[in-house]
């Protein structure tokens, strides 16, 4: 049964991406689009954010180096790298060893070469890859703040063989990782696989009591948890560690903390005295009797819900300034989850109690908040005018929660005719998660609190985590309406249509349509939003050929004004910033 659910979710895959290159909307490699589709579920996943597809290679004999896709974190912390073996077979292919060593090779050739000041110059400012190897290169935080390197080897096979050794580069620790089609399925059915860590398999001495108390939601545990122990896990997941909510929430910088630092430098004996300490929450733990009491053997699922910052200035202090930690111990109150019905639910309480300082709380986040319970039901019940040409009418679906339009879908039934007949009523292009609506709404209403700005297109530049959080905080409404739908869904289909307008290489304005695409609305909106009917584009399901020629030559100027003017040739690195915005704004384009 494991293997036909295995060959099901292969042949829909195939399905997806091949009718994806069909479409007038997308097209691009089978490979790229492979890429898209695994990176989307482990961005759900929450086990990387931000990514760009941005593919490179080289086939010249001892010169072959590639690269799919990267993402660098917003703390500068970690780079996420990303190469794929498509092998796009009919039925899934066992992988061998040698391809993914093959890989890992040509990325870290790829890396290597990047890291060159003149390799970076000789690229064309067109490659979609220019804007990374500058970065690389060029950016002062980027060089200061980096401590980890994850490369993501990516395959529609199936993989069991080992995974490529750990190795430094320039005294960074590269992870490797193999992401194969049996993770994709399982990351498809789960919300996220979670981290599994082994203390005593690593040589870790962790003892905690057990709270003598009965609650059928959690147990917890009070830990001990040495400081090399921690930096460790630490160096291997960074902010992964933090619960998801949590990292939106508190925008996670990564910095250290000048108290914590000098506490380790000068009186480290003090460290536990001073220190308040983790609290974290588990799915599971296993644990050893001693003489002395019990150990945390391992721990599946660790999740810091409070005292990432902690973590990280440990880190942080011992990586670059070499401190001694040997002394170091930190308090952890670890809460394990027994609930698993309520698993996500309970962690996101505990970790909103524990984070109290912040103006959104970590339950705004959540898609059970009414804004999106009353959003999902609008869009369940609001039928979009018909398009012309077209007999029937359909719905623009809003995923609130990750897996809803798939398990609509499959209530419908398994027949061909049953799914033929969702699809009409519910196609595909029409569906939204709660972070592309964050990104549609942002884009098109600039916003200011006491004078400062706080919403933005650099905002959303920034990546959904941080936009969304920023979408909760700043732009929500209590009025929700069938008024407020209809807006919402012209200002989804206004970004989709300088989407598909802007292009796919090779058939592009360029390589920045992450920054080109929401600048260029903001800039149209700011400059022209009393003029544009968004009920005109409501009812027509559509963009007109006039605007939509407006809006084509307003992306060339956007983006050659970023290139002209971003310091560096860093466009991604300028466009976060809000001095990029304002000085667009003062230009004036034809």
């Amino acid at each position: 049964m494991a293997q036909q659910e295995l060959n099901r979710f292969y042949t829909e895959l195939l399905q997806d991406i091949r009718s994806e290159q069909l479409s007038n909307e997308e097209g691009g490699s089978l490979e790229q689009l492979f890429t898209t589709q695994a990176i989307a579920l482990l961005s759900e996943g929450g086990e990387t954010a931000d990514v760009r597809i941005s593919f490179h290679e080289s086939i010249v004999p001892r010169n072959r180096h590639k690269i799919n896709a990267y993402a660098i974190a917003d703390n500068y912390e970690t780079l996420d790298l990303f190469v794929t073996v498509f092998k796009c077979t009919e039925e899934p292919l066992r992988i061998q060893k040698s391809d993914i060593d093959n890989a890992a090779k040509r990325l870290l050739s790829f890396l290597k070469k990047a890291d060159n000041r003149e390799y970076a110059n000789s690229l064309e400012e067109s490659s979609e890859i220019f804007d990374f190897a500058h970065t690389l290169n060029a950016s002062a935080e980027l060089r200061e703040n980096l401590v980890r390197i994850n490369i993501f080897i990516l395959t529609d096979g199936i993989y069991n063989g080992e995974i490529p050794s750990q190795k430094e580069l320039n005294e960074i620790p590269v992870f490797f990782r193999v992401i194969d089609l049996n993770y994709l399925f399982n990351i498809s059915e789960k919300e996220y696989i979670p981290i599994e860590i082994d203390f005593e398999q690593d040589g870790f001495e962790v003892p905690c009591i057990k709270a003598d108390i009965n609650n059928p939601e959690y147990q917890s545990y009070l830990a001990l948890i040495p400081g090399h122990a921690l930096v460790s896990v630490y160096e291997q997941y960074g902010a992964r560690l933090l619960e998801q909510n949590v990292r939106s929430f508190l925008q996670f910088t990564g910095k250290i903390n000048k108290g914590i630092r000098n506490t380790i430098q000068k009186e480290p004996h003090m460290f536990l005295a001073f220190n308040n300490g983790i609290a974290a929450t588990a799915d599971d733990l296993r644990l050893k009797k001693t003489e002395k009491g019990y150990l945390i053997e391992s721990v599946k699922d660790l999740q810091i819900v409070n005292g990432g910052q902690t973590t990280a200035s440990i880190y942080h202090t011992w990586k670059k300034d070499k401190a001694d930690i040997k002394d170091i111990v930190v308090q952890v109150k670890l809460s394990v989850i027994k609930d698993k019905n309520n698993f996500t639910e309970i962690v996101s309480r505990i970790a909103e109690y524990a984070n109290t300082q912040n103006k959104v709380s970590i339950s705004d986040l959540s898609s059970n908040t009414p804004f999106h319970v009353e959003l999902e039901k609008l869009s369940r019940n609001t039928w979009a005018p018909p398009v012309s040409g077209k007999s029937h009418q359909t719905r623009w679906f809003y995923e609130r929660a990750r897996g809803q339009y798939r398990n609509a879908r499959l209530r419908e039934g398994t027949t061909k005719s049953k799914l033929k007949a969702f699809d009409l009523k519910n196609p595909k292009n029409q569906f939204i998660t709660k972070e592309l609506l964050a990104k549609y709404i942002n884009t098109w209403n600039e916003v200011y609190v006491d004078d400062k700005m706080v919403i933005g297109p650099h905002i959303v530049v920034r990546g959904s985590q941080k936009n969304y959080a920023h979408f909760i905080a700043y732009n929500i409404t209590e009025d929700l309406s069938n008024a407020y739908f209809e807006d919402v869904i012209a200002k989804t289909i206004l970004f989709r249509t300088a989407e598909k307008l802007y292009g796919i290489k090779p058939n592009s304005i360029g390589d920045m349509r992450y920054i080109t695409v929401p600048y260029t609305l903001a800039l149209l909106s700011v400059r022209k939003g009393s003029q544009i009917n968004l009920f005109d584009i409501w009812r027509n399901q559509r963009v007109s050929e006039e605007l939509s020629g407006i809006i084509y030559s307003l992306m060339i100027q956007v983006e050659q004004f970023i290139k002209k003017n971003a310091p560096g040739a860093l466009y991604g690195e300028w466009a976060k910033k809000e001095e990029c915005w304002l000085r667009l704004k003062e230009c004036l384009f034809n």
